[in-house]
C-alpha cells in the first residue's frame, strides 16, 4: 500500500463515507473511488462493502487499520518535519565557540535566534581553538567562533571583527590609577598571561619588541578566564583579551592595554561539509548581530 492509497485508506475509515472522507483530502469523489478500487485491486481482497451509499469495513480492513492508522501517522508527522526543515523550523544546529565569545557575544546571538526559531534545537560546545578545530572535522560542531584566522585549508575563516587587550588589576592596584596601562609599567610586576607558543602571546609579544620590550608573562595560562582568580588573590596583573565581559567579576580592576595588538574575531566552517537550512539560518544571525554586539562592546570592526 503505498502513501496516497494509505492517506485514503485512512480518511475513509475516519470519516465513513466516500463523500466526507474526500472533502476531507480535498479531493473528488471520484477520484477517491478510483484510487480505492485501484488499492482493492493491489491487495486481491476488499476493503469496503457499499451499502446504502456508506462504506462498511471488511474484516481484512478492520485489522489492517491499527497499523495504517500509525503508519499514516508517522507519514504525518515526516511531513510535518519536512516542512519545518523547509521553513527552518526545526532541526539542530551545533556551534562551538572559545570562551570569551561563548561569554560575550553568543548569548545575545542565540538568544536572538531562539526568539525567531524557538522549533530550532541549539547545542553549544566551548573549547579551545584546538579544539575546535578537531571538532569541526569530526562533525561534532558545524560551525565556531574563536579568537583565529589560522586555520588549515579545509576550514574555511570568515572574519567578523577584532578585539583588543586589557589589564587586570587586583583591587586597589597603584596601576588602577591610571587610565591605560602599558607595557612598559608591567616590567615590575609579576604578569598573568597567555603561554608562549599561543596566538594571543605571539601577538603581545610583537608588539613588545617592537617598543624595545619583552613580553614575559611570569605566569601563564591556557584561557583567559582563568586569569581572575588569580588576580583576585593578589598574585599578579593579568593580560588578557577585551573581549571578555570582565566588569562582572568582583574585586578587579580593569584598563585598557596601550600599545594594544588586536585578535581577529572568525566564523569557522568545514569546506567539505554543507550546512543544513538551521545551521544556514544560524550563520545568518552571526553574521548580522556579531559586527553590531562588537560595536557595542567597544571593540574594532
Amino acid at each position: 500500500m503505498r502513501a496516497r492509497q494509505l492517506e485514503v485508506f485512512t480518511a475513509v475509515m475516519r470519516a465513513g463515507t466516500v463523500t466526507e472522507a474526500a472533502r476531507t483530502l480535498n479531493i473528488s469523489q471520484p477520484a477517491l473511488s478510483q484510487v480505492l478500487r485501484h488499492t482493492e485491486d493491489e491487495l486481491g481482497f476488499a476493503l469496503f462493502d457499499r451499502e446504502k451509499g456508506r462504506l462498511k469495513p471488511t474484516p481484512e480492513a478492520l485489522e489492517l487499520y491499527p497499523e495504517a492508522e500509525r503508519l499514516f501517522g508517522e507519514l504525518e508527522g515526516l511531513r510535518r518535519m519536512t516542512a519545518d526543515l523547509k521553513l527552518g523550523r526545526a532541526g539542530l544546529v551545533r556551534v562551538g565557540c572559545s570562551t570569551p565569545a561563548a561569554m560575550s557575544l553568543l548569548p545575545r546571538v542565540l538568544a536572538s535566534f531562539r526568539a525567531q526559531h524557538p522549533d530550532i534545537a541549539l547545542r553549544c560546545s566551548v573549547a579551545p581553538v584546538q579544539s575546535l578545530r578537531t571538532m569541526l572535522r569530526e562533525g561534532d560542531v558545524v560551525m565556531a567562533l574563536a579568537l583565529t584566522d589560522r586555520m588549515t585549508e579545509e576550514i574555511e575563516v570568515e572574519v567578523l571583527g577584532r578585539t583588543g587587550f586589557c589589564c587586570l588589576l587586583p583591587k586597589g592596584h597603584p596601576l588602577a590609577e591610571r587610565e591605560t596601562v602599558s607595557l612598559a609599567e608591567l616590567d615590575a610586576e609579576l604578569v598573568i598571561s597567555y603561554r608562549t607558543g599561543t596566538r594571543p602571546y605571539e601577538e603581545l609579544n610583537t608588539v613588545a619588541r617592537r617598543n624595545g620590550q619583552r613580553f614575559t608573562p611570569r605566569l601563564e595560562i591556557d584561557t583567559s578566564i582563568s586569569a581572575v582568580g588569580f588576580v583576585q588573590a593578589g598574585l599578579g596583573v593579568a593580560v588578557v583579551d577585551s573581549l571578555l565581559p570582565w566588569e562582572q567579576f568582583d574585586n578587579i580592576e580593569i584598563r585598557p592595554l596601550t600599545p594594544s595588538p588586536t585578535l581577529p574575531l572568525s566564523l569557522l566552517t568545514l569546506r567539505s561539509k554543507s550546512l543544513s537550512r538551521a545551521a544556514e539560518l544560524m550563520r545568518g544571525q552571526i553574521r548580522a548581530l556579531l559586527p553590531t554586539t562588537l560595536a557595542s562592546t567597544g571593540q574594532e570592526d
